[in-house]
């Protein structure tokens, strides 16, 4: 009897159903073997799952209704935590046939293909820079590959977020609800995050404006791998403020301590945001021949400086300048406050475009 026991220990079981687990998916497997259990690749054990399979292993009478080679399925759960998974008995080990076998084999293979495959091209993308190899490579076997035509739908506003998207090659454009572009994202960035993180409905529509693969991370993978690398979260949180700042300036919601690069946003644009929300604060703009200033009063330029130009000989060598840092702060120098326009902002802006027209 005791050895009917033992024979029934080693035993695979599968995953048919799943209700909010947060660790496990449908369809996955665990294997039993000499009273150890084998959860998932790259997935956490679960103290609640183990003590379940323990349970149904060790007892004869819980375990008996499983025929030897497996032709009925019995259902067992896990017990639950904020979420239960249901399983079945798939085969005892000691009978897994051939094919069965050669189909892990395959898988296996596979898997190790995914692998060699996208180690490299994940490797250099910033969002994994901080990861070693070994991390790196348990976090590339959770990924799914998929490539999409142009001009498909890859998330549209108000559905549920499912996946992290990670753009490895082609190109992708945030739709506004009037079909206008709203910004464009390329190789290496990252979108879906946001609602992941949230549990909100997606706010953009995202279509690839170019054939365009892409690696995904399921949502319970997604929570999986940032409980597991807490670095990751802290380049998100990056990239989600840096994200933020880019959409309030192109909304014209600029607030004191946003700061950029004039790559994103030119010198023209960042002060027409500043005169149409009638701000009054200072453009500090840090560029490679050295520092200037813009003082803004109810959204009137008052005073403006770069080297050796004042007011608007500096403002007019400012528009040139296509690199550089900006930051922008609330209020301006009390010795500035009764300074008039130093001309109307529109005649302003207009001579100074004629001026580089001119020198083109």
């Amino acid at each position: 009897m005791r050895k009917m026991v033992n024979k029934l220990s080693d035993a695979i079981f599968v995953i048919t159903e799943e209700r909010s687990c947060p660790i496990y998916n449908l369809g996955e497997e665990f294997k039993v073997e000499n009273l150890g259990l084998t959860v998932p690749a790259h997935k956490p054990g679960c103290l609640y799952l183990a003590q379940a399979i323990a349970n149904i292993v060790t007892s004869k009478d819980r375990f008996s209704g499983i025929p030897k080679f497996g032709a009925q399925k019995s259902r067992f759960d896990c017990g639950g935590c904020e979420g239960r998974i249901y399983f079945e008995f798939k085969k005892e080990r000691d009978f897994a046939t051939l094919q069965m076998k050669l189909l892990n084999e395959t898988e296996e293979r596979r898997r190790r293909q995914h692998l060699d495959k996208f180690f490299g091209v994940l490797r250099n993308l910033d969002f994994f820079e901080s990861l070693d190899d070994d991390a790196l490579s348990d976090l590339t076997m959770l990924l799914e590959m998929r490539t999409i035509p142009v001009d498909h739908v890859v998330l549209k506003k108000g559905d549920s977020g499912s996946h992290l998207h990670i753009v490895l090659s082609g190109r992708v454009a945030v739709v506004a609800s009037d079909g206008s572009r709203i910004a464009e994202m390329g190789k290496g960035e990252i979108f879906g995050e946001m609602s992941l993180l949230s549990g909100e409905p997606v706010s953009s529509s995202i279509h690839t404006i170019a054939d365009t693969q892409f690696a995904m991370l399921s949502i319970k993978n997604f929570k999986h791998v940032l409980k597991k690398y807490p670095v990751l979260q802290l380049f998100l949180f990056k990239m989600l403020v840096d994200r933020a700042q880019t959409l309030a300036l192109r909304s014209g919601n600029i607030s004191s301590g946003m700061s950029g690069e004039l790559s994103e946003i030119s010198t023209i644009d960042l002060f027409q945001l500043i005169n149409s929300a009638q701000k009054t604060g200072t453009i500090d703009l840090a560029l490679e021949l050295g520092r200037g200033m813009v003082f803004f009063r109810d959204g009137e330029i008052i005073h403006a400086r770069f080297l050796k130009h004042r007011n608007s000989d500096a403002l007019f060598a400012l528009l040139h300048e296509k690199r550089g840092h900006f930051s922008y702060t609330k209020g301006i120098p009390k010795e500035l406050d009764k300074l008039p326009p130093i001309g109307g902002f529109i005649g302003l802006m207009m001579e100074g475009l004629q001026r580089i027209d001119e020198n083109r």
